[in-house]
């Protein structure tokens, strides 16, 4: 399809033009790169509408799909058109994804005002694919009013998530084990709202209890500039029985409407299209190194090292040379 009228249906929301512009900026060809790079430009300009980028991480087993799928059957329930990119553990052999979203979203994914999208993380640290910040800005365009992320809970590197989201929410269990030792203290850091998650039944004591632990933490942080009075903050939700999630968007959407009036929030977002440049620049000087010319080069000079001719600085000051020459 040509661009033009591809960023035309995404604009005009055509759910399936947007499925399939997504699948062109995850694509590693170089043909569909430069494509995609086109397609996202055509369509900043053509939609300039901003969405809500909400962050969402917690540990395998801590609900977050089903907290995704009341919070979001309950934010379409409030008029607004939701987004989700749920970025799945990657196979090892096929690189596709071992779980999916859809099939436990059910109900969200036939909802007219939702839209799910799976990702494998192929391996990529923070559990976000490379690619997740572009099909958010295609969810922008789409005109999507909330767009929520689901990572991979892998701990400390969920930094990655934080430079793509305007609200970063950290979804825990209560008594998950050691309390407040079995979080980071760096991802404690990020996070803007933490959701003790599964308040019902008999856990909603531990729940209670468990929420109190991390408030307390919290106020031993050193406070940031992009928080009003009281944040970060924890809260109870459950997801099993829709409860609490009112206070949460209450809440949320508190903290945004600061963070604008106060001038964080566009700051921020400046700053992350700086974080996104400068990787981008990375990422495309390291596929260099894929080129078959670099890769022969690599094994010549590899050989070298390994026989003692020559010392690994010198080899890799002498592949430097050939790429910068090239």
């Amino acid at each position: 399809m040509d661009t033009q009228v591809l960023s035309e249906k995404v604009v005009a929301q055509d759910r399936r033009a947007l499925a399939r512009a997504i699948t062109l900026v995850e694509s590693s060809r170089a043909d569909h790169r430069e494509t995609a790079a086109a397609l996202i430009e055509d369509i900043r300009r053509k939609s300039p509408h901003q969405a809500l980028r909400i962050g969402l991480s917690g540990t395998p087993g801590v609900g977050k799909s089903t907290f995704i799928e009341s919070f979001g059957t309950f934010l379409t329930e409030q008029g607004l058109r939701v987004a989700v990119l749920a970025v799945d553990p990657s196979s090892a052999r096929s690189g596709g994804s071992i779980l999916g979203d859809k099939t436990r979203m059910e109900r969200l994914s036939r909802n007219p005002n939702a839209f799910i999208r799976p990702s494998p993380s192929q391996s990529h640290l923070g559990g976000v694919a490379r690619r997740t910040r572009e099909a958010v800005a295609l969810c922008e365009g789409a005109g999507f009013d909330v767009i929520l992320i689901e990572t991979v809970g892998v701990g400390q590197s969920e930094t990655v998530v934080a430079e793509m989201s305007d609200l970063f929410i950290l979804l825990l269990a209560p008594a998950g084990g050691d309390e407040l030792q079995g979080v980071k203290r760096g991802i404690m850091e990020m996070a803007d709202i933490i959701l003790v998650n599964k308040a019902d039944g008999d856990l909603k004591a531990t729940a209670t209890r468990t929420c109190a632990d991390y408030s307390g933490a919290l106020r031993l942080l050193r406070k940031r500039p992009q928080d009003p009075e009281g944040f970060p903050k924890a809260m109870t939700v459950s997801a099993l029985e829709e409860d609490g999630l009112a206070k949460a968007w209450e809440e949320m959407q508190a903290l945004t409407t600061w963070r604008r009036e106060a001038g964080h929030f566009a700051g921020r977002r400046a700053a992350q299209a700086r974080f996104w440049f400068e990787e981008e620049v990375k990422q495309a000087l390291l596929a260099q190194l894929q080129a078959p010319s670099a890769r022969a080069a690599m094994d010549q000079l590899g050989q070298e090292v390994a026989q003692g001719a020559t010392s690994p600085t010198a080899a890799a000051q002498q592949m430097l040379d050939t790429l910068t020459k090239g």
